[in-house]
């Protein structure tokens, strides 16, 4: 009987854990697990996750895929102050924000999260930071706006774009205790998504009006033009970092699942688009893992989760029945 060596050229390995960084055609015994296991490659992939306690819209999100929290927004017929955190699996209870608001923006992770700026009803530059447990008030920007999106860590975070009184391209910087003001946008906008760091953000998307597919990279003190998405559209989900960023959703209108995949230079069109075309929700995570929470298909909101896996090695394991 053949054996596997003598048909690949190579042993079975014998490990106690499945190897960190797996090859495409990598095959193990897990002795722990008792399975046998493999790897391939994975093609990009929506797929269903936990859903929120309630259907709404107008929240924000930071985080990874399993560590996220999702603050603020519109759970007909009025805002909320309520904070959900997400395990990768489902959503529980965290801490509430110190009123109810909505259209803000959030950065950080889930043990030291931010929420800036948004509708109270009433434009508002309040942030608040988020130990994982509770908030906490900080000094508020400069600028209050609506429709901004944030970038970066609790201690070193952007606030970008938005509306005050008329659409504009502000770019604040937080240092973990008060906002200060640097360069804008070279396109002013608001309703537009973003990611990244404090010395290299990225923006995209928008409203001017009309919908924009303008992006922006920013290096800490000043943004350059980069190459424009393939759809323009506003509203819309988008994590990761300047050089590995994804868009999905959004309006264009009309709504969209589209998703795009941006390399540090140029916008490629993913076949994997969001099971249900959405937009005005929170989004959270990396190019490889992300989340796309809540939002509206309209007219109606939904407490829907979608989880992104970006194409790459997957570990699959033999089963033999």
């Amino acid at each position: 009987m053949a054996e596997y060596k003598g048909i690949k050229g190579f042993k079975v390995q014998y490990l106690s854990a499945d190897p960190s960084n797996p090859i495409i055609g990598q095959t193990w015994y897990n002795s722990t697990s008792k399975d046998l296991k493999y790897t391939e490659f994975q093609a990009a992939a929506w797929a269903s996750g936990g859903n929120v306690s309630g259907a709404r819209k107008e929240g924000s999100a930071a985080g990874t895929q399993t560590a996220a929290f999702f603050a603020a927004g519109e759970i007909a017929p009025g805002l909320t102050n309520q904070t959900e955190e997400y395990n990768g699996t489902s959503w529980t209870a965290g801490g509430n924000l110190s009123a109810v608001k909505g259209f803000g923006a959030a950065a950080g992770t889930l043990t030291a999260g931010l929420y800036f700026g948004g509708n109270l009803p009433g434009v508002t530059g309040v942030t608040e930071e988020y130990n994982g447990t509770a908030w906490t008030t900080s000094n508020p920007m400069n600028s209050a706006r609506l429709g901004l999106v944030g970038a970066g860590i609790q201690t070193a975070a952007l606030a970008i774009a938005g509306y005050t009184t008329a659409i504009t391209g502000a770019t604040e910087e937080y240092d973990g205790n008060s906002w200060t003001n640097s360069n804008s946008l070279n396109t002013a906008r608001y309703q537009l998504s973003g990611c990244g760091t404090q010395t290299a953000g990225l923006a995209f998307g928008g409203e001017t009006p009309p919908s924009s597919s303008a992006t922006e990279e920013y290096d800490g003190n000043s943004w350059t033009n980069s190459n424009p998405m393939n759809t323009a559209r506003v509203l819309l989900f988008g994590f990761g970092t300047q050089t590995a960023a994804l868009a999905a959703g959004g309006s264009i209108p009309p709504t969209t699942g589209a998703t795009e995949l941006y390399d540090g230079n140029s916008w490629t069109t993913s076949p994997a688009s969001l099971a249900t075309a959405r937009n005005f929700g929170g989004s959270a995570g990396t190019q490889s893992l992300g989340l796309a929470i809540s939002g509206q298909p309209p007219p109606t909101f939904t407490a829907a989760t979608e989880e992104w896996t970006g194409p790459g090695p997957a570990t699959k394991t033999i089963t033999v029945s």
